[in-house]
């Protein structure tokens, strides 16, 4: 099998090649090609690679190319994990919306929509590619954010193509820890849209705890969303973090007034990671890669792997089509949702209808995902402003246009870096 990652200069990569080997019997890769347009990130990060491929004992070829045809040609798995205009990019989705008194974020809000409008372009390119260079039936596995835009817009243009996020996995860890339990005996039940997720149910052994784990380890839950307890015994259920942007908009606008943005601080920590990865006796993961973020990025994407390889069924929680399984919302929305994985794709856990404090938000979101998916696709800058009227996070309406005239006037040439 040849599995192709795109954007391969990304600090995360040493991650993932651990990943891949902890699972090499079931995933049989035989050939791994590590691209990325940066040569410099590519020699060092896919210098690291080789040396614990090596030290692992790979048998496979390895191959480290700014060749995007050759990295693609005959691939049964293409990851794409790029950021398009890198960490200053990032930057700007952060201090934009901040600028105007909005939340300031990634993937989402009016931050969200720059990234999307600058990174759908060139992963459609990228897919494209695949389409006529990798195996008819290969699958595409993005880890682009932001991935439910991302993937909606890959599944609109026709491709075989399944969204991934780290969200669930940190929490089934986190909740494995707390019971002392390994974590494949506990199933999270996480449901809603991508960095907009509830988690309903925890199963362990075919049992839900999910009322005795917020009862006796609220509080940590609490402190990892930085949400208060009380709203999570309210709802009934556990946020996903990103649900604060939401849950305390003003709060979070405020903190940001007062502190440095995350992509400084990230940016500070990959200069670190790289000046790591150059010394050639380093042959494995440093430790400071954990404060990059990502938490167990290397097994959700692995695992999501090796059972569409190995056509196991075994349930995960990724980004695919609602398809029904979420009442309320479009068959075509992109829902992130448990689904048993094989061969043919993933297949979605069928699920109770969502509460309608929950259902009202995700509706919200989805209309701005639908517009944000088709104004990055097709380049409208009036679909762009829609989008952003329909979140809630935005709405009104001169921000929409000051915001979205800076977005895009610095976005205009982020298209010269990708990686993630």
């Amino acid at each position: 099998m040849k599995l192709a990652v795109i954007g391969a200069g990304s600090t995360y990569t040493p991650e993932l090649v651990s990943g891949l080997m902890r699972e090499r019997e079931r995933i049989g890769v035989r050939e791994l090609v590590l691209h990325d347009i940066d040569r410099e990130r590519r020699e060092v990060v896919g210098g690291l690679a080789a040396r614990m491929l090596e030290r692992q004992g790979f048998a496979g070829a390895l191959s480290i190319t700014g060749d995007l045809d050759s990295a693609l040609h005959g691939a049964d798995i293409v990851l794409i994990q790029i950021r398009v205009g890198g960490q200053a990019a990032r930057l700007r989705d952060e201090t934009i919306p901040a600028a105007c008194g909005c939340v300031g974020q990634e993937t989402t809000g009016a931050g969200g929509l720059g990234k999307a409008m600058r990174t759908v372009p060139v992963v459609l390119e990228i897919a494209q590619r695949a389409r006529e260079l990798a195996r008819s039936d290969a699958w595409i596995v993005d880890f682009t954010n932001p991935v439910g835009i991302v993937t909606r817009a890959l599944l609109d243009a026709g491709h075989r193509a399944i969204g991934l996020c780290n969200v669930a996995i940190n929490f089934q860890r986190q909740i494995a820890g707390h019971l002392g339990v390994t974590p494949d005996r506990v199933l999270v039940d996480q449901v809603g849209l991508n960095h907009l997720t509830w988690i309903r149910a925890v199963w362990v052994d075919g049992r839900d705890v999910l009322g005795e784990l917020i009862g006796e380890y609220g509080d940590a839950f609490a402190h990892e969303i930085g949400l208060p307890r009380e709203l999570i015994e309210t709802l009934g259920a556990i946020p996903s973090y990103y649900l604060r942007y939401f849950y305390a908009e003003r709060e979070v606008v405020q903190e940001q007034r007062m502190t440095t943005p995350r992509a400084k601080t990230v940016a500070q920590i990959e200069q670190q990671l790289l000046e790591l990865y150059r010394d050639p006796s380093l042959a494995e993961k440093p430790a400071l890669l954990e404060q990059r973020g990502g938490a167990f990025y290397s097994e959700a994407a692995t695992q999501l792997v090796a059972s569409l390889v190995s056509d196991s069924g075994e349930v995960q929680v990724v980004d695919v089509r609602n398809g029904g399984v979420i009442a309320g919302l479009a068959e075509d929305d992109v829902v992130e949702v448990p689904a048993r994985v094989g061969r043919d794709g993933a297949v979605p856990v069928a699920q109770p209808p969502l509460a309608p404090e929950l259902l009202g938000l995700v509706q919200h979101v989805a209309a701005y995902e639908r517009l944000a998916a088709s104004a990055a696709a097709n380049g409208d800058r009036d679909t762009a402003r829609l989008a952003l009227l329909a979140h809630p996070l935005v709405r009104e309406y001169r921000l929409t246009e000051s915001m979205l005239d800076r977005l895009l006037a610095a976005d205009a040439p982020a298209r010269i870096g990708a990686h993630l």
